[in-house]
């Protein structure tokens, strides 16, 4: 039996069906017919996912035959072949017959195979849905007990105490506080911080903790699409509304319903958009695309952005009125740098995360690690910490992640836009001797840790000889590091 998805061809052409066939046979199992009886007698013996059926045949259109098939075989997905552009014909495919697509002659081989994989794909997912659907019917109590055990874990994941993970004098401590009083109040909440801070944290901990915690959460990024999108995602969109909208869709605004909706990155949104967002916080409705009917929704929002709100509002580029309703509360969250001993914890946690995903374990961080990691300013903050974490795993060989794994730039204690020696130079402080020494210290230091400390090799890569290396380690208090780092690896 062929595992190939299975799709009908219905044209009375035999050239057509031909091409059609040659095009379609190496990713498809094809069945050709060339009336809309021959195509129903296969349809009802054979278990088809789509039908591709032209439009124009001597005793039928395409429309009819797939309308009789729409009330059939519903779950088939349906699309027409045509040479004709006519209006009717594409309002009468979309209307009566449920087409999923149109598609205009001459087509491109590419373009076709793209759809019909897209049209496969779209028959498993109705199918998985369905199966979803019997087992909510069958399984109530069973899945009721799941979903109470699943909230529970997020509960404790999020939870402002143990799920934020943090050392115990960090300055997020003020945060999580003010976390845990404004939860249970049912406010608008702007979180502000740099990215990759874990603004979209703060804001599951806001939801999962407060009265709205057994409804849903949702979330966007405002700054990743145009209006239009945008629109559709928040507010929905009715069949028809533009190109591409073959059906109604809900938008996340009213599958927050009764619970959370999380708006990141809301000052990147444009002016006309933030008119539209306005009307929608000020009103309590939503109103689809190309739908004439409001609609209520009860939703708390959440916001972040790594901008300031205040000076774009002072700039004119984003409304204070649309500010205040957002920013009932404000929550600002640390850079990493300016929270080093969060680091160090942070870096173990994310290793377990690490491992567990990678199916790979070690013992953890050396301390010279460690020191090296908290040493680095962290521009792009727990995001980028997370990824370095994960790169030492993946090449690390020992049972030990060891500073000679980290990357290069992180190792100088410098960003890599700042790596280049003239820009390290200007941001260092004293004469240009002493800048010249700190910078001497920072590639003598870099390189032996590289090396595992192994003098001989540094020496050769800087060279220079062990006794120049050693009047180097001891003019640069480097003896003492390499004496810490001997002693970790010993211990």
């Amino acid at each position: 039996m062929s595992t190939k998805p299975c799709v009908l061809i219905v044209d009375d052409e035999i050239r057509s069906l031909e091409a059609l066939e040659r095009v379609l046979e190496e990713d498809f199992e094809v069945l050709r017919a060339t009336s809309a009886a021959a195509a129903e007698a296969l349809l009802a013996r054979e278990w088809v996912q789509v039908i591709l059926c032209d439009q124009r045949m001597p005793e039928t259109t395409g429309v009819e035959f797939l309308t009789r098939v729409r009330r059939q075989w519903p779950d088939v997905i349906r699309m027409i072949l045509s040479g004709y552009t006519d209006s009717e014909d594409l309002i009468d495919a979309v209307n009566e017959a449920g087409i999923y697509q149109f598609i205009s002659k001459p087509w491109t081989p590419s373009d076709l195979l793209l759809k019909l994989h897209n049209a496969v794909e779209l028959f498993r997912l109705q199918r998985e849905n369905e199966q979803l659907s019997i087992e909510l019917k069958l399984k109530p109590s069973t899945l009721t007990d799941s979903l109470q055990h699943k909230r529970r874990i997020l509960q404790a994941r999020f939870d402002w105490d143990q799920g934020i993970v943090r050392a115990p004098d960090s300055p997020l401590a003020a945060v999580c506080d003010t976390v845990r009083t404004v939860s249970g109040y049912d406010v608008n909440v702007l979180v502000s911080g740099e990215s990759g801070t874990g603004k979209e944290l703060f804001a599951r901990a806001l939801h999962y903790n407060s009265p709205r915690s057994d409804k849903p959460f949702v979330a966007e990024n405002c700054g990743a699409l145009p209006d239009e999108l945008l629109e559709s995602e928040l507010f929905g969109h009715k069949r028809g509304a533009f190109t591409g909208a073959v059906e109604d869709r809900v938008g996340l605004f009213e599958r927050a319903d009764g619970g959370t909706i999380f708006l990141d990155e809301v000052g990147d949104i444009s002016p006309a958009f933030q008119v539209k967002l306005l009307r929608v916080l000020q009103e309590g409705e939503i109103r689809p695309l190309g739908s004439n009917t409001r609609r209520s929704v009860d939703v708390r929002v959440l916001a972040a952005t790594h901008r300031n709100l205040k000076e774009e509002v002072r700039a004119g580029r984003f409304r204070q009125d649309l500010y205040y309703r957002l920013a009932t509360i404000s929550i600002a969250i640390p850079p990493l740098r300016d929270r080093r001993g969060d680091i160090g914890v942070l870096a173990k946690a994310l290793l377990d995360d690490a491992m567990r995903t990678l199916g790979k374990s070690v013992r953890g961080f050396s301390r010279e690690a460690l020191s090296c990691l908290q040493a680095y300013d962290w521009p792009g903050n727990v995001r980028e910490l997370q990824n370095e974490v994960k790169r030492m795993l993946v090449l690390a060989t020992g049972d030990e992640l060891g500073a000679e794994w980290i990357s290069p730039h992180i190792l100088r204690g410098t960003t890599e836009e700042a790596a280049d020696a003239l820009d390290l130079l200007a941001g260092l402080d004293g004469s240009l001797k002493e800048r010249m020494e700190s910078l001497e210290a920072r590639i003598v230091k870099e390189t032996l840790i590289r090396h595992r400390w192994n003098k001989t090799r540094a020496a050769q890569e800087l060279g220079l000889s062990r006794v120049g290396l050693r009047s180097k380690l001891e003019r640069y208090g480097l003896e003492k590091i390499e004496q810490i780092a001997e002693w970790a690896g010993h211990g």
